[in-house]
């Protein structure tokens, strides 16, 4: 499974490798701006958080200049991305 694809129990894909490359930005670097921590960043970018603060997704917007479908996606379990 890749870093995009959904684990079992959810349809959220996660685009957060897309976006730090598209901006020449690392993970640790983004992590410093959003004021939260790598683990927990590298954890959402690995598509294995179970939430997201609205708080915290907020700020991943506005450090990475994106909107929040952007950042995520659904598609529905079973379906080819």
């Amino acid at each position: 499974m890749s870093s995009t694809e959904p684990p079992e129990g959810h349809g959220i894909e996660v685009h957060l490798d897309r976006l730090l490359a598209e901006r020449g930005m690392t993970l640790t670097e983004l992590a410093q701006r959003v004021g939260v921590t790598t683990v927990n960043l590298s954890i959402l970018k690995n598509g294995r958080a179970k939430a997201v603060r609205f708080t915290t997704l907020t700020s991943l917007c506005e450090a990475l200049d994106c909107q929040p479908g952007d950042l995520l996606a659904y598609r529905p379990e079973g379906r080819p991305g």
